[in-house]
């Protein structure tokens, strides 16, 4: 029986009125980082989904554009590797990008490593099947 396709998730969290651009050069910043030759999908939480800078930042770089429930984000906290403090104090979670890459990524999806930050973006990725 063959393997499925493995899909690789790039999750962000951002400041609302954050552009297309700061968005994008942080994925970007995280695929060399990690490696990784292609990006299947761009995820966020429901709540920022709507703004403009994420669905630009999806359009450049081409790829599936993916809206997370919170109710999905809170069932993978046990597997972030970072917290943040005014994270957890906005929304109850501690990573928005860690937690969007894992639900995005599938079942049994991992992260590449820790979600990476400036001062308005932050990404994080994951592989998984994508289911």
């Amino acid at each position: 029986m063959a393997r499925p396709e493995t899909v690789i998730v790039a999750g962000v969290g951002f400041r609302l009125g954050t552009t297309a651009e700061e968005i994008e050069a942080l994925v970007r910043q995280a695929l060399a980082l990690h490696g990784a030759e292609r990006l299947d999908r761009l995820a966020t939480e429901a709540g920022k989904a709507s703004e403009s800078g994420f669905q630009e930042a999806a359009q450049r770089l081409s790829v599936e554009l993916v809206v997370c429930a919170a109710a999905d984000l809170e069932s993978v906290t046990d597997r972030l590797l970072t917290r943040s403090a005014r994270v957890v104090e906005a929304t109850g979670l501690p990573s928005i990008a860690e937690a969007a890459a894992l639900v995005a990524a599938g079942r049994d999806s991992r992260l590449l490593g820790p979600r990476l930050a400036t001062a308005r973006v932050t990404c994080a990725l994951a592989v998984g099947d994508g289911r």
